[in-house]
C-alpha cells in the first residue's frame, strides 16, 4: 500500500510542478504549486520524515506561498486571463505521460538498491544511532549548516533578490 501512495504522491507532485510550468493564470500557477509542495510532504511522511513533512508545509506550502500571493497581487498580474478550452486535454495527457515516464522508471530501477551509489549512503540503523544520538533536528541541521551551507545561503538570497526585483517593478507602475 505504501508503494501505491508514493507513486500516486509522486505523479500528483510532477504534474502539479507541470502545471506550475504550463498554467497561464498566474494565482493557478500558484494553486498547482501549494499541490505540488503537499504531496512532496506526503512523501516525506511516507518515508517517515515527519519533521521535514512539516517544515515543508509551514514553510514551503504557507509562508514562502502568501509571499509569492503577495507578490502577484502586488504586481496585479491575472486580470487578463481568458480560459483556454484545450487545458483539460492537456492536462489529462501530461498526467498520463509522467506517469508512464514514472512507471518505466520505477520498473527500471526496481533492484537500484544494490546498486554502489547507495553505498555512500547510511543505512536505516545508521540513522536511528543518529536520531538517538543528536535528535532529529541535529540529523538534519548539521549537514545543512556544515556541508551545503553555501547552497542555503544562496537560496535565501535568490528569494530575497526576486522579492526586491518585484517590489521594484511593481514600484514603477504606480
Amino acid at each position: 500500500m505504501a508503494e501505491l501512495l508514493f507513486y500516486v504522491f509522486a505523479a500528483v507532485a510532477v504534474g502539479g510542478a507541470l502545471g506550475v510550468v504550463f498554467q497561464k493564470n498566474p494565482v493557478g500557477s500558484l494553486l498547482f504549486m501549494v499541490i505540488s509542495l503537499g504531496s512532496v510532504a506526503a512523501l516525506f511522511v511516507l518515508l517517515e520524515a515527519h519533521f521535514l513533512a512539516a517544515i515543508q508545509v509551514i514553510v514551503y506550502a504557507g509562508a514562502i506561498m502568501v509571499l509569492f500571493l503577495f507578490v502577484i497581487m502586488l504586481l496585479n498580474l491575472g486580470h487578463d486571463y481568458q480560459a483556454d478550452l484545450r487545458t483539460g486535454f492537456w492536462s489529462v495527457l501530461a498526467f498520463v505521460a509522467v506517469g508512464t515516464v514514472a512507471g518505466l522508471l520505477a520498473r527500471q530501477f526496481r533492484g537500484a538498491a544494490e546498486s554502489p551509489i547507495y553505498q555512500h549512503f547510511p543505512g536505516p540503523e545508521a540513522l536511528d544511532a543518529l536520531i538517538a544520538e543528536q535528535g532529529v533536528v541535529g540529523v538534519i541541521a548539521r549537514p545543512l549548516f556544515t556541508d551545503y551551507v553555501v547552497a542555503f545561503e544562496l537560496t535565501g538570497l535568490l528569494l530575497l533578490v526576486a522579492l526586491v526585483g518585484a517590489v521594484v517593478i511593481a514600484k514603477k507602475r504606480v
